[in-house]
């Protein structure tokens, strides 16, 4: 018989078929939704307090710094501690920090933010609080999802679902939180993010745990475990490099902290086109994803992830240029659309090269890496802002941001032969 006809189909769904799995991507979907809200309204509460797009960048950097401090750390405690009770404990620290915003955006916690001349400073510390719970979470949740997997066959599928669905929630979120913000004021928005997270932290406490997998080779002390993971990176070519351009790319190209300066000063479209430009690009990244469901990113996925970089590069400065509404939300939808080939390509490599036992320690450098970039790159955007003014400094961040992808396919060379068909799964060495 034909051996193609006896060839089994690609399963879009097979993770989907996982009750476990669905679970976990529901509790992300809640999870992602508030905190998108959250960080759209308190990006427009400072954005109005100030007036001041440095202080925007403030808001980024707040969170990087504890996030940066705590990974290592962080990513050794996920590889030893069963890692339902860490995303657990640290959705439950996000509540409060909800709750904590939501105070301070009521009569009474108005009132307290008015005293002196520090009156962003309490918004500054909440989010501070938060950058800790991330830095925990980042490693926990990325380690813990193929461990609800029975197979590795099912891996490359469930990061694109979970890729899909997390997109999914960053276009809702956003366009619930501008709708709120517009119509409801803020506190409402940190009312409706607090009860979401509730819900978030009931979905993952429904979830089995899992025991952590056995540790290969020789027990580690604290400080050799919590630096192991850097080593890995660093004596892996392969994931050290998709790393690198992707903390450049996000570093220089992220346009997203500027955005409501964009939406009050240059395309003038208030607190609801704010909640548009901010669901755009994560329409592009939900459509791209689920449409590699179906086709999956395998053959030259490293020459892809090099073109998707630097089509976001492109799409940036042509953003940074446009005065017309509806230009910008596509090219912010562009954004989107080569993010989400560059986020799939890259877990998926990160997880087929990394063993079972290191996926913590791993993850808490990726989340260094890529993860707290955003937030530094948020700084770096206000920043540059502040000094050149609001166009310039994004067009000088696509700018940047194509340098680097040039730079790493001149130097990366297994990067650009990387294959990642399950049958092969090798850079072309």
């Amino acid at each position: 018989m034909n051996s193609s006809i006896d060839a089994p189909l690609h399963d879009p769904y097979a993770a989907l078929r996982l009750p476990e799995f669905r679970r976990l991507i529901s509790a992300r979907v809640f999870y992602t939704i508030a905190t998108r809200i959250q960080g759209l309204a308190v990006s427009w509460q400072i954005f109005k307090l100030t007036n001041d797009p440095l202080a925007l960048g403030l808001i980024g950097l707040s969170e990087a710094i504890p996030s940066i401090a705590v990974s290592l750390y962080a990513g050794h405690v996920a590889d030893t501690i069963r890692r339902k009770n860490i995303i657990v404990a640290g959705v439950a620290v996000l509540l409060l920090c909800a709750a904590a915003l939501w105070f301070f955006s009521s009569p009474l916690g108005i009132g307290f933010l008015a005293r002196g001349s520090f009156y962003t400073l309490p918004l500054y510390g909440v989010i501070f609080v938060s950058g800790i719970a991330r830095g925990f979470l980042g490693p926990a949740l990325f380690s813990f999802m193929p461990q609800l997997l029975p197979s590795r066959e099912r891996l490359s599928n469930a990061i694109t679902w979970n890729s899909t669905t997390y997109q999914a929630a960053s276009v809702i979120g956003p366009a619930i939180g501008g709708y709120l913000i517009a119509h409801l004021g803020v506190a409402n928005s940190y009312a409706v993010a607090t009860v979401l997270l509730v819900v978030a932290l009931l979905q993952f406490f429904a979830i089995a745990s899992r025991p952590l997998p056995p540790i290969e080779g020789e027990k580690l002390n604290l400080k050799d475990s919590v630096l192991s993971g850097l080593r890995f990176i660093w004596q892996n070519q392969l994931v050290l490099a998709a790393l690198s351009l992707d903390l450049f790319a996000v570093l220089f190209g992220g346009a997203v902290a500027l955005l409501p300066v964009f939406a009050a000063d240059i395309l003038k479209v208030g607190a609801a086109g704010l909640g548009h430009l901010e669901t755009a690009p994560a329409v592009g990244s939900v459509l791209m994803a689920a449409l590699l469901t179906y086709f999956p990113l395998h053959r030259w996925a490293g020459r892809k992830l090099l073109w998707a970089v630097a089509g976001f590069g492109v799409a940036t400065i042509f953003f940074a240029l446009s005065t017309n509404i509806w230009l910008s939300l596509f090219l912010l939808f562009l954004t989107g659309v080569f993010d989400a080939v560059s986020v799939i390509v890259r877990q998926t490599l990160i997880h087929t090269f990394t063993p079972e036992y290191m996926k913590g320690r791993v993850a808490a450098v990726n989340n260094i890496f890529i993860g707290s970039s955003n937030e530094i790159g948020s700084f770096e955007s206000g920043g540059m802002a502040k000094l050149l003014g609001t166009v310039p400094s994004v067009v000088f961040g696509g700018i940047m941001t194509i340098v680097v992808v040039l730079i790493t396919a001149w130097r990366a060379d297994r990067l650009r032969r990387l294959d990642l068909t399950p049958e092969k799964a090798t850079a072309g060495a």
